[in-house]
């Protein structure tokens, strides 16, 4: 058994915030198969029930919307995206979403965008965007478990709930799985990008849910093309999904959202 196995398989309790254990300097290659069966002391909480990993990312009034993002919207149809849409502070005409492809209601900060479904709400999306902000930096600043696992390639790897820290940019080429239960907390920091390769998987297993998946990324998120993504994606610039990839989560961008004939879920509560 190799070093990053006994590493990674360590259990780590207690009722801390989820980080400083002596597995935050675990690294080592993505062709390994890593459990980490619930590291980490913080409180995952969920339905009133404490679980593994970290606490989870209060998203606020961000957690309103399924795509939410402040340059621009742009779609290539047909898109299905199932939960509220938002854009704030460009105006509406930055909306490429039709009322036919959205589940739900399209909010913007003028009259302009796609009738009937728009609601024009300026104080409620500068609220979004205020809480879509605090949540990215609530994620970006916790402790972590885990620093630099597999140099940045998480493709093949089973990862129990904890907080994940990489400098490096994070490539998705092989399914994931992550492995707990539904009231467990992956948190992901990413200091740069994040690419997901076409036809990959993010696998859930054991009962974890996308409601408590947080993918806080400072570069621009991709997902490849007929990808299946979970979890909620915070990024700092742009998330892209390419043609045909799906996602149940939530796309919270600091610029610019980009479907292609996506399938967008909202997480179940």
């Amino acid at each position: 058994m190799g070093l990053l196995t006994l590493l990674v398989a360590a259990s780590v309790t207690g009722c801390g915030g989820g980080g400083g254990s002596d597995a935050a300097s675990a690294s080592g290659s993505a062709s390994a198969t890593v459990t980490a069966p619930g590291v980490g002391g913080g409180a995952g909480v969920g339905a009133g029930v404490t679980g593994r990993g970290p606490a989870p990312v209060n998203l606020g009034a961000a957690g309103n919307f399924v795509v939410l993002a402040q340059s621009e919207i742009t779609n290539v149809p047909t898109s299905a995206v199932t939960g509220n849409v938002g854009l704030s502070p460009a105006t509406g005409a930055g909306i490429g979403l039709t009322c036919a492809q959205v589940t739900g209601t399209i909010y913007s900060v003028d009259a302009a965008g796609p009738l009937p479904c728009l609601v024009t709400d300026a104080t409620g999306l500068t609220a979004a965007i205020n809480a879509k902000g605090t949540a990215y930096t609530d994620a970006a600043g916790r402790a972590p478990d885990y620093t630099e696992l597999g140099a940045g390639n998480i493709g093949g790897l089973n990862l129990g709930p904890a907080t994940y820290k990489w400098t490096t940019p994070v490539l998705i080429p092989t399914n994931v799985t992550l492995t707990g239960g539904p009231n467990d907390v992956w948190i992901f920091q990413i200091a740069q990008g994040l690419t997901v390769s076409s036809g990959v998987q993010v696998i859930l297993a054991g009962g974890a849910l996308p409601k408590n998946i947080f993918w806080q990324t400072f570069a621009a998120a991709d997902i490849g093309t007929t990808s299946k993504f979970s979890g909620v994606i915070l990024s700092q610039t742009s998330i892209a999904m390419k043609t045909g990839a799906s996602i149940n989560g939530r796309l919270l961008a600091g610029t610019a959202v980009t479907l292609d004939q996506n399938t967008v879920t909202q997480p179940a509560p």
